[in-house]
């Protein structure tokens, strides 16, 4: 390249950072500080997994010495600090099953009550329910039950659904929609489950015509 040429080159260079510097410069900052607070978020996301891992880790030995003390403040540390993971909601159904079989029906109730309110998944939403009205119907909180399991369940959870229902209303009752409920509950269970099926069956017949 000549002396002219490498002169004309800077010059135009000079023009263009004049027109284009700064929302150059901006640009480039922007993308920096993107791809800071990317890497960031997944360091604390991984962080956070790990440390939950561990307080699950925790959770599962209480509830395998059957200390409901500790499955209660180890319920409640996951819950405050990494309650927006997946071991939140695992946590949640685990206390609450070490809780009730320890004769804690209200720690219980409270544990399914945050997993209704906080999990992350439909599907442990729904068994969080399915799971406190039957609580609900030992304590024959029967419209309250009813009230918890109303709505469209998710998918795979219409026969269960249905049939929880039904066992709500047979206890208030309400015979003729108690039927209506098991009979929804039998339609919608697979044909290979054979034993979810008689037992449905045996519900109904019991219910008389």
């Amino acid at each position: 390249m000549s002396y002219h040429d490498e002169q004309e080159s800077i010059e135009s260079f000079k023009a263009w950072w004049a027109q284009w510097g700064n929302a150059a410069t901006w640009v480039v900052l922007i993308a920096l500080i993107a791809a800071a607070a990317w890497n960031g978020w997944n360091y604390w996301q991984r962080r956070e997994a790990a440390q939950a891992a561990i307080l699950y880790e925790q959770v599962q030995q209480a509830v395998a010495t059957k200390n409901k003390a500790d499955v209660a403040r180890d319920a409640a540390d996951m819950e405050s600090r990494h309650g927006g993971t997946a071991y939140g909601q695992m946590t949640a159904l685990a206390a609450a099953k070490a809780l009730y079989e320890a004769g804690d029906t209200a720690g219980a109730k409270a544990q399914l009550q945050w997993a209704v309110d906080h999990a992350k998944d439909d599907e442990y939403k729904e068994i969080a329910r399915l799971r406190l009205a039957a609580v609900l119907l030992d304590e024959k909180s029967y419209d309250a039950g009813l009230a918890l399991l109303a709505g469209t369940p998710p998918e795979g959870f219409k026969g269960v659904v249905a049939d929880r229902r039904g066992d709500l209303l047979a206890a208030a009752g309400k015979r003729d929609d108690a039927r209506a409920a098991y009979q929804l509950a039998l339609d919608s269970l697979a044909k290979n489950d054979t034993a979810g099926r008689q037992l449905i069956q045996f519900k109904l017949d019991a219910l008389g015509s």
